[in-house]
């Protein structure tokens, strides 16, 4: 490919509303152009990388995943929708819509309504499962407020996979199957990434694996252990219960008059004690319409996802209001405690291990020091509700923990029979008994890929492609070729033999000065650089640069091809 003829279009700056890295490079590199909030335009050189990260994904999954690739509708009638019982529960980022005939459709977030009719049209017999669909498709999600370029834009393309089994055994056999396949695509494609064991959230079922690429920018916390192989999202990493028994009270209960402490750091100054000697209460709407207490220790936050599976808890969770807080307790929030509540309590295993605390004396502006379990309040229910913090010890006992942030690019889900119940999607045994398929949903965000590889690969002069998601392989940069007619022969020869030798190659011919064309190479972040001109000529070499660590070597020209593609590893 010619510079001179291909569409280019660089930016010296990004616009201003650009955050991420990885979101004002995209545009500075001329990968994409925005259309409107959310929605944005993939130009020649970006969707020559979403092309190679389809590439890779399709190879994966027809040669590991052992799928067929199919593609549905965009647009999906209600009745699906309204079938499942996710019309009304999947929330504003439904697009609905309506036609002439004023029947209501939407646009497909995600096609497990659609696949499920599919299969349930054409499968009826145990002989016809297990069945393995795939697609890859541009998606639409009304996000209410999109941001990060297609990191978190309203249209995107994804890779979503569906499959039906007979049994749970053959479920999770391709669920397993697509977590090797997962790892070989983003290995292939050269990026740093954990896979971590992840809550369903929305949508449903048992089992789930996240994919997460590594990066400081990322919006999602990995929790991972170095000694093992665990490995988990902030949502769903378990807290061990601390090794120690409960320690036996040696304080009173004390009654302590608090003025205008409303925060676990301000009681800490005020009474000069170790925030891990304080409680701090969390007040949630119960099941039964009454406030639950939940305790967890100040220096540690609750998780909402964890304490939503509780079974006292409403679902969603819902923080109680300050009139309910106020009739329960008789105090306002930053003076509640469990002393004389006769409610619902619960408390995180860490304080389960406390002794001689602080807590709320549920009286304003007074706190209680030297609160024990048993002894000042009843025992109360025990479960792991908050979020883990570096240093705590592994789930598997291998090790300690530690976060590291990621971007979620991939996730796979034991789905079991939640769509297939609601959708009539049912299989029969050998007695003519009927059963519901258990299903599998996968999926890759192919454009997020794209975002995430930035985020994680980039210097201060734009991006750093991984040879395998490059646009193109090799940039051929001549300097001086309209002034020195043997750089341009010689430029144009080697670019005829490399393109030969099917090497990627996108030939510099621009008229533009030399500090032009190394900065939009280096901005678009191609891998590899060579660059012609006259004094390598006289001497009989390329100069001959690797992107990712500026290394710069002489080639000879006399045999340029061959020590090109044996420097690019070709």
């Amino acid at each position: 490919m010619r510079a001179s003829q291909y569409y280019l279009s660089t930016l010296k700056e990004a616009p201003a509303e650009a955050e991420l890295i990885s979101h004002k490079l995209m545009l500075r590199a001329g990968l994409i152009k925005r259309l409107g909030s959310g929605l944005y335009s993939w130009m020649p050189l970006g969707l020559r990388v979403l092309r190679k990260v389809e590439a890779v994904v399709r190879d994966e999954m027809a040669r590991t995943a052992k799928a067929h690739e199919l593609l549905m509708p965009a647009v999906q009638p209600a009745e699906l929708w309204q079938e499942s019982g996710r019309w009304e529960f999947y929330g504003k980022e439904l697009l609905r819509l309506k036609d002439r005939h004023e029947r209501d459709f939407v646009i497909g977030p995600t096609h497990e309504e659609v696949v499920t009719d599919i299969v349930r049209r054409d499968v009826q017999s145990y002989r016809q499962l297990p069945v393995n669909l795939y697609q890859i498709q541009t998606k639409f999600r009304d996000e209410i407020r999109p941001r990060f370029g297609v990191m978190r834009a309203r249209e995107f393309v994804m890779k979503d996979g569906y499959s039906f089994h007979t049994d749970f055994a053959s479920l999770e056999q391709t669920y397993w199957d697509y977590h090797r396949a997962y790892c070989n695509v983003f290995t292939r494609l050269g990026l740093k990434f954990r896979a971590v064991a992840a809550d369903t959230g929305s949508i449903g079922g048992t089992g789930s694996h996240e994919f997460q690429v590594l990066a400081d920018s990322g919006e999602d916390e990995v929790v991972w252990c170095p000694q093992s192989e665990y490995a988990a999202n902030i949502e769903l990493a378990e807290a061990v219960a601390p090794a120690h028994a409960r320690p036996a009270a040696s304080q009173p209960l004390s009654k302590v008059h608090t003025p205008g402490i409303k925060t676990i750091a301000q009681l800490c100054e005020f009474l000069k004690v170790p925030v891990e000697r304080t409680v701090k209460a969390v007040v949630v709407d119960g099941n039964d319409g009454r406030p639950v207490l939940l305790m967890v220790r100040g220096d540690h936050s609750l998780n909402e996802i964890k304490a939503e599976k509780l079974t006292q808890v409403k679902v969603p969770l819902t923080f109680s209001s300050p009139e309910a807080i106020r009739e329960a307790f008789g105090a306002n929030p930053g003076s509640l405690g469990p002393v004389n509540f006769p409610g619902t309590v619960v408390m995180d295993r860490t304080v389960d291990r406390m002794a001689d605390f602080v807590i709320g004396a549920n009286e304003d502006d007074q706190h209680y020091t030297g609160a024990n379990i048993g002894r000042d309040f009843p025992e109360p229910l025990v479960a792991d509700i908050r979020d883990v913090v570096a240093g705590d010890p592994s789930p598997d006992g291998k090790g300690t923990l530690e976060i590291c942030r990621g971007v979620e690019v991939g996730h796979i889900f034991q789905l079991r029979t939640k769509y297939s119940e609601a959708l009539q999607c049912n299989w029969l045994d050998r007695e003519g008994q009927t059963h519901p398929m258990e299903m599998g949903c996968y999926g890759i965000g192919i454009s997020r890929v794209v975002a995430a590889c930035i985020e994680q690969n980039h210097d201060e002069r734009g991006i750093v492609f991984p040879p395998a998601m490059a646009p193109f392989t090799l940039a051929l940069v001549s300097v001086g070729a309209d002034r020195n007619p043997a750089v341009a022969t010689a430029a144009e020869q080697l670019y005829s033999e490399l393109q030969a030798a099917g090497v990627e190659v996108l030939l510099d011919d621009r008229d533009e000065r030399p500090g032009v064309k190394f900065a939009d190479m280096e901005l678009i972040g191609i891998p590899f650089r060579v660059t012609i001109g006259g004094k390598g000529l006289e001497k009989g070499v390329i100069e001959f640069v690797r992107r990712a660590d500026g290394v710069v070597e002489e080639l000879p020209l006399a045999d340029a091809c061959a020590a090109i593609r044996r420097a690019i590893g070709a």
